[in-house]
């Protein structure tokens, strides 16, 4: 996929990306009715907004409080080495943890920020003295608890 897809698209598919963003469960029939086209014309420019890679996935935004998952922590992690290797090993043992919501491989005082839901404090210490810590190549780590969630998941401006 393209970096810098932006210029393909004109303002009744922009329109259409809004509307999918702010609520994914939108039918195709509300889409046309809000961005002033036809269901029919509306369906082949979501399938192309999907076909372009425009459009990653829809998906539903679980309450995490509700599943027992209301406790988010960053997590700041520094390894051993900075190598191809040692980043493939520790990316790869990360992929499978069920609790790790993003990961990414950042510049700055961490080699990677690790974002986390667990049910609780205990629940998260529990998982750092089984699972980070055990991690391949970590050298230090570097945990914050968010107090209060200001802004997540905001939809994309453009």
């Amino acid at each position: 996929m393209k970096e810098s897809l932006m210029p393909d698209l004109d303002r009744i598919d922009k329109n259409i990306l809004r509307h999918l963003q702010s609520d994914g469960r939108l039918t195709n029939a509300e889409i046309a009715k809000a961005v002033n086209v036809s269901p029919a014309t509306c369906h082949r420019r979501t399938q192309a907004l999907f076909e372009a890679g425009h459009i990653l996935r829809v998906m539903g935004h679980v309450n995490p409080a509700s599943v027992a998952r209301g406790t988010l922590v960053m997590v700041g992690v520094v390894l051993d080495r900075s190598t191809p290797e040692s980043f493939a090993a520790f990316e790869a043992a990360v992929s499978d943890m069920k609790e790790l919501l993003d990961c990414h491989l950042v510049a700055g005082d961490f080699d990677y920020l690790l974002k986390i839901r667990v049910s609780d404090m205990n629940d998260f210490n529990t998982m750092h003295n089984k699972m980070l810590i055990a991690l391949p190549g970590v050298r230090q780590i570097r945990t914050f608890f968010v107090l209060k969630e200001i802004k997540e998941n905001a939809p994309l401006a453009f």
